[in-house]
């Protein structure tokens, strides 16, 4: 992965400051976050048995491992990131819950093989390029049962000069009105812009097909963020 894309944040989500605030970030930053992950649930268990097993890969911070957990009190997950200060505080956010969560250090290639009942990647892909996210969405393919569902979720937005820079400052405005610092609101614009890895959702939309999902449908989009649901 490029230095100034994946490492670059990797480096961020690795500093205690950082990670001690990162449970109220997302939602500032992320319009309906508490709803994308209600859908995700109602998304994965419209194929996932009552007992599932569901590998979320990008578990850092535990905020999504939380929801399903409540939402499903019979599942059991594999959390997968590569920060280990993210691991950690994602074990501090699931509490008792995490008696039904394992937590792994590392990427794709070290997630168990499986098969899953289901998968989720959230607000993680964007920080992979092209060929990464690609080669990321392969490896959670092969690691899920016939059928089953996988929902992805990230930044994607139109891509032309004129348009992303709208979007960008759109992503700002909605920070700054969620009540963050609008210094820190165009630092992270600035971060973003510099160092991740956007596309159109149509172009993300053709990653996920050319890494062997069949089905891809878009379910949720709110400003600078997609959300699909597709399946093994």
């Amino acid at each position: 992965m490029p230095e100034n894309s994946a490492q670059y944040f990797f480096k961020a989500f690795s500093d205690p400051e950082s990670v001690a605030r990162y449970t109220d970030g997302p939602r500032r930053f992320v319009p309906g976050l508490a709803d994308l992950h209600r859908m995700t649930a109602i998304l994965l268990a419209e194929h996932a048995q009552q007992n599932a097993r569901v590998l979320v890969l990008g578990a850092g911070g535990g905020l999504e491992l939380k929801a399903l957990a409540e939402a499903h009190p019979d599942w059991t997950f594999v959390g997968v990131d590569p920060s280990e200060q993210m691991l950690g505080l994602a074990a501090r956010t699931l509490g008792p819950l995490g008696a039904r969560v394992e937590l792994i250090q590392g990427y794709i290639d070290d997630a168990p093989p499986g098969p899953f009942d289901a998968a989720t990647c959230l607000l993680t892909l964007h920080f992979l390029d092209a060929a990464e996210r690609r080669r990321t969405a392969a490896g959670i393919l092969r690691r899920l049962k016939p059928g089953a569902p996988f929902v992805a979720a990230h930044g994607s937005f139109p891509q032309q000069h004129a348009e992303r820079g709208l979007w960008m400052s759109r992503y700002a405005a909605f920070a700054i009105d969620s009540g963050v610092d609008p210094e820190l609101a165009n630092k992270g614009r600035a971060a973003v812009e510099a160092n991740v890895h956007m596309f159109s959702p149509e172009q993300d939309e053709a990653i996920l097909r050319d890494a062997g999902f069949p089905d891809v449908s878009l379910f949720y989009a709110a400003f600078t963020w997609r959300g699909w649901i597709a399946h093994a």
